[in-house]
């Protein structure tokens, strides 16, 4: 509906929604000089990005990153999208037999080897778009010479410009590095093959890549299958280091389930994301035990922090990144099972504010799985659900702020 919009109904609705959300003015605290908590107002852009060309659509958004040009990378999953969104794709013969009523009927109908109708078409699996939210790019799936990701989760673009993906699959066991043009540059690990923890060739379900451009490395969280981090040289994929939860030598033994009443576990569950800042820490989201690690450049353990640790089934740290400004104050830091965003103060980990909450209207989030900031500070988001879709939160400035959560961050250090 939003292609037939005027420039002047499009105002009016974006008015109207911000309106209605209270332009809540999403707020990331800040500590004044005179120490009242100040914080930087995000406001949704409901109208970001623009609808996708050739009635394509997205499933699972599983992976974001933001290049050097402030382009906004995105990476979706085309086999979760749902029947009634692939008529376009669909030929009217194929559709026998199908569950999908539509489908059935056009079947029934005629079997002219047409599509059973109009909308939609699956869109590639990478999407790249514009500051003004227009689709510039899309690209990937398989090829020769690399074994593309079964279940597509992560994407990175490195400070030269090249493409990293992973994968979560059960056999996704690889890390792909492709140029910015699109031309396959090496694959780490072999296809279906994995021995554990400490296999220094493979990975197993790796979930997303984090760049160290100062000392050449790509940082690996990996993952659903491993428990670790794992460090190679950006530029000939020769391994480096590894570690597990505490900086230990990681181990595959069965675990039992998370309590928050326990003691916390010695192994990473779920290693869904690794962030370096650039004062040289690394920073680990242990999703499914509710805590982020912090640790040295060599895997030398810092401290611990658990956050929302009421949170089950999937966790809480879902995925994190920096605030821009040039300490890199804060970290943003993503919930996907209480759908809000917790906005935490980098030097302590304490979380100041959150912001969120379920739905799939305009600032609210469905599953929100990935978060990055362009060089502006504006915000963005995916969600891994059926919301599939990229949301932009833009940066507005510094205000006074008047409520915050309390009582969510247990710190602990060893």
């Amino acid at each position: 509906m939003r292609k037939h919009l005027t420039p002047a109904t499009r105002t009016g609705a974006a008015a109207a929604i911000l309106f209605v959300l209270g332009v809540v003015g999403y707020r990331q605290l800040l500590i004044a000089k005179d120490g009242a908590k100040q914080a930087p107002v995000f406001e949704v852009d409901p109208l970001w990005p623009k609808p996708l060309p050739n009635h394509w659509v997205t499933g699972s958004t599983i992976g974001l990153a933001v290049d050097a040009r402030d382009n906004v990378w995105t990476i979706h999953r085309p086999n979760t999208v749902e029947d009634n969104f692939k008529a376009g794709d669909i030929k009217v013969g194929d559709a026998r037999g199908r569950d999908d009523e539509a489908a059935a009927g056009a079947a029934a109908t005629q079997a002219t080897g047409g599509t059973i109708g109009k909308c939609c078409k699956v869109a590639p699996p990478v999407l790249v778009y514009d500051q003004a939210g227009a689709l510039v790019k899309s690209w990937g799936g398989p090829g020769l010479g690399y074994d593309w990701p079964d279940s597509n989760h992560g994407i990175t673009i490195d400070s030269k410009g090249n493409i990293w993906l992973a994968g979560n699959g059960q056999k996704d066991t690889q890390i792909l590095k492709f140029s910015g043009a699109g031309q396959f540059l090496f694959q780490l690990g072999k296809h279906g093959v994995h021995n554990g923890s400490n296999d220094t060739e493979n990975f197993w379900q790796p979930t997303k890549m984090w760049e160290d451009p100062s000392a050449g490395e790509m940082y690996i969280s990996d993952g659903y299958g491993n428990r670790r981090v794992i460090v190679f040289d950006a530029e000939s994929g020769k391994y480096r280091r590894h570690w597990g939860a505490y900086g230990g030598k990681p181990s595959d033994e069965k675990m039992p389930a998370y309590d928050p009443k326990a003691p916390p576990s010695k192994q990473f569950s779920t290693v869904h994301c690794v962030i370096v800042s650039n004062d040289g820490f690394v920073y680990v989201c242990d999703r499914v035990n509710d805590r982020i690690q912090v640790f040295r450049k060599d895997g030398m353990f810092v401290k611990e922090v658990i956050v929302d640790p009421n949170t089950f089934r999937s966790g809480s740290v879902w995925d994190m990144t920096f605030s821009r400004d040039p300490q890199q104050t804060y970290i943003y830091m993503a919930n996907g099972v209480d759908q809000k965003i917790n906005i935490l103060l980098r030097s302590t980990l304490e979380v100041l504010t959150s912001f969120g909450d379920g739905g799939r209207g305009p600032g609210q989030f469905f599953g929100v799985h990935n978060l990055a900031t362009d060089s502006k500070g504006n915000l963005y988001t995916t969600e891994t659900y059926t919301g599939a879709r990229v949301q932009r939160f833009i940066y507005k400035g510094v205000g006074p702020v008047t409520t915050a959560e309390q009582g969510v961050v247990r710190p602990r250090a060893r």
